[in-house]
Order: structure tokens, then sequence, then C-alpha cells
């Protein structure tokens, strides 16, 4: 499928009501005292790790960047702001974020304190980006991370992303990315294959079995996989459950042959059906027919899943929500101004002030031991006998989207090997402390 990545598309949207309006007073103030033209460095980073998971994935950094190019005001939006006074409608006029962004690339691994991104700019650029970063990073962060949990469950076997029915449509398109990203196959999407070159999957739902029915109004689900292999070919997925399983089966069988690509079940107890689905189609000849299954499967639905003859799982709601995490619970804090650390000090929300960059130490094996956090610009600290990668990486030079990121594609692979990198505990689904450790080193008290 053709499809128009955003980085080739021209500035045709404006991302700059994506915002709260306490940004825009702020700003407004910051213009009559003059601080707006401090220097200033703020940071997008997570406390902790929702629901005491061991690891996140860093996920929407390229979608971030471009809503940050994208961040223009147009004079029908500045129409809109009667609440702010002519000079701070100019400033909106002739906004563009021209400052620098470093932090982690798509796919990367965090922790808590990790520093996703750093951004380097005017209190006036800067000030009005939270609403807009946080929105994106938190949200396809937080499916991300849910998806490569459920990847790691899988064991291997692909998984197809169909939650486009349980959130909003465009967060649907988002969602999907950020699932191929973690390693899902395809998606149901149609947007997201064409926006995000994804590949699209889906063959039939149930209302396709039960619009055939015979002239006295008794089911004919013979017809309707009759009609559904002459038009997509024998090497396509009849969803069987419709009516009585194991007939279905038989019916499947019957109408396409040895040759049918797969059988869809979408109810009942898993792996007890599976099972016995395998049993029978195995039994009929049809030893090559995949099992794919679907129904509210979760990262722990698919671990359980995983002594099963299933050769596809189909998960919809649990991803696109975060699987129970629907945000990532990352911030947008200033912590440097004019060169001087700043960190607001209260007890349960503190912060490490000063700008930041970090880098990840492992052993001679590629297992991660720790990540480091030191300040932005200083020499990387010495890390002994272990060797050591800069995760911290430069994303926007004077406002414009450093060459040659990574794509979606290349940020799948790195994040499939990135997750080799963990403690073999980093994959367990249970609850507890981060996988590696987070330490500070060189910051004053």
């Amino acid at each position: 499928m053709t499809h128009t990545p955003d980085s080739a598309r021209a500035t045709e949207r404006s991302t700059a009501l994506l915002t709260d309006k306490y940004e825009l007073t702020m700003l407004e103030a910051a213009l009559r005292d003059g601080t707006a033209a401090r220097r200033v460095t703020c940071e997008v980073f997570a406390r902790r790790l929702p629901n005491e998971r061991r690891y996140g994935v860093v996920a929407g950094t390229d979608r971030a960047l471009h809503a940050v190019r994208d961040f223009r005001f147009n004079e029908e939006q500045i129409a809109e702001l009667d609440f702010l006074e002519e000079g701070t409608k100019q400033y909106l006029r002739d906004y563009r974020f021209s400052g620098q962004i470093d932090g982690y690339r798509e796919g990367e691994l965090y922790f808590p304190n990790s520093p996703l991104l750093t951004v380097h700019g005017t209190f006036g650029e800067c000030v009005i980006l939270e609403t807009v970063l946080l929105s994106i990073m938190n949200s396809d962060s937080a499916v991300a991370s849910a998806a490569s949990r459920m990847v790691t469950a899988a064991d291997g076997r692909p998984i197809i992303e169909m939650g486009s029915r349980r959130t909003h449509e465009y967060a649907a398109v988002t969602a999907a990315r950020a699932a191929y990203l973690a390693g899902f196959s395809a998606t149901s999407n149609m947007e997201a294959g064409f926006r995000y070159g994804i590949p699209v999957s889906g063959t039939a739902a149930h209302a396709w079995t039960l619009s055939h029915i015979n002239e006295d109004g008794t089911p004919n689900e013979e017809a309707a996989f009759r009609s559904q292999i002459e038009s997509l070919g024998v090497d396509t997925v009849l969803l069987v459950d419709t009516y009585d399983i194991t007939k279905g089966v038989e019916t499947a069988v019957r109408v396409a042959g040895p040759q049918l690509g797969g059988v869809r079940i979408d109810s009942g107890d898993l792996g007890a059906v599976t099972r016995r689905v395998r049993k029978q189609l195995d039994d009929l000849g049809n030893h090559n027919t995949q099992i794919v299954v679907s129904s509210d499967l979760d990262e722990f639905a698919i671990a359980g899943l995983r002594g099963d003859p299933v050769d596809v799982y189909g998960v919809g709601t649990s991803v696109v929500t975060g699987s129970g995490a629907p945000t990532a619970g990352m911030v947008y804090k200033i912590v440097e101004v004019e060169g001087h650390p700043v960190a607001k000090r209260s007890s349960s929300k503190r912060s490490q002030a000063g700008a930041k960059q970090s880098l990840r130490t492992y052993r001679s094996t590629g297992v991660a031991v720790e990540e480091v956090v030191f300040p932005y610009g200083e020499a990387a600290p010495d890390t002994g006998s272990l060797s050591a990668r800069e995760i911290t990486i430069p994303l926007m030079r004077d406002g414009e989207i450093v060459p040659g990121l990574a794509s979606l594609e290349e940020s799948r692979t790195y994040l499939a090997e990135a997750r080799k990198t963990l403690p073999w505990e980093g994959l367990a689904l249970t609850r507890d402390e981060p996988a590696v450790p987070t330490r500070m080193v060189g910051f004053k008290a």
C-alpha cells in the first residue's frame, strides 16, 4: 500500500491549539514582565512506571517533533483568542520554535526519571509546547509499553491490532502505529495503513455470517463461507464461532478443503476450544490451517494461552487503552533557567534540577545494568568495566528536525533488539521494581 509519511508532508496543519489555556496566559504574563526571552530547559520524564511495570517504551517521538514543527498560529485561530492582548497575538503570529530538542529515540526503553525529551529554548517558546508534547508521548508510550508486553507474552507468534472501535477515531490510528512499533504484525485500521505503511489485515465479522440465511430465515453458514472464499480465496480466515464451533470448523473445511488459511475464534474458553479445534482440523487433514483467536485479550490472557495451539492473536480494547494504564504518567517540567538549575520541592513530586542526558551500561553479555543520568553537556561519567552507550541523541536543531532519524520500521527493529538487553526478570508480567535502576550522577543537591 502506498502512503505518505508525516515527514514528507507539507505543513498543511496547525497543532498550535492542541494546548491548554494557562500556557497562553503564562506566555502573556511573561511577555509583560520580560521573562519570555529567558533561556530555559524543559524536560519530559516519568517519575514512575505505571502499575509497577518493569520497563516502558518510548513512542510518539517522531509525531511529537512534527507537532513542534507544525506549531503555527493562523489568523482564524488567533481570532478566537480574545482573552489575549494584541502584543501576545502578534507574538503568536510570528511563533516558530527555534530551539533544540534532545532525547530518547523512538523505540528506546525507558525507566523512572529517564530524560525522554530535553527541550532548550526561550521560556516563551517552550512553555506553550507542554500539552501537545505530553498528549502525544503519554498516549503513544502507554500503548507501545502495553503492546511490548503482549509481544513478549506471545513468544514469537504474530499479533494483529484491532482496537479501532474501542477508542477515539484518530487515537485508533496512532495506537495502531504504537502497537506496530512495539512488534504487532498488522492492524485492522485502514487509515493507519495508509498513513504509516503498516500492514493491514481483516476478513469478515459475525455480521457477514448472520447476513446469510435461507428463505425460511434459518442460518446458512455454508453460504457465507463459500462466498467469502470465492471473493478472497481459500487462504482466507473464516470466523467459525457464530453458531456452533465444531460444526463451523466442519463446514469451513468442507467448503475450503485442506488449503484453508485459518479459522478465527472470538468467544469461549479459548484454551480448551483451541485444543479441540486443532485436533478437529488435524483429523480432517487441515494440518496447516491456522487458528486465530480474539476476544478481550491482554498480555496476561496471551501468556495463559502460550501452551495452547494458537497461531495468531487479535487484540483490541486492551492495547488501545494501554492495558490498564492509558497514560504513561509523563510530565513536562522546567529544569533550568538561564543556566541555573530549578525544580519544585513538593515531597510527593520531587524532581532533579538541571538539564540532563543519559547513558546505559551493559555487562559483557549485553544485559543492561544501569541507567546513568548526568548533567547535559558534561563528559560522560566513568563506567568502569561496564560498556556504555549514550541514550540521549539530537532530535531537533534550531527548530528543524534532525535529518536521518530512524523510520518507523527501523525503530521497530531497534526495540526488538533493545528488549533483548533486559534482565530476564524485566520481561516478567508481575509487578515489581524497574528492571534497570536509574542513578543520577554529578548533580548538586
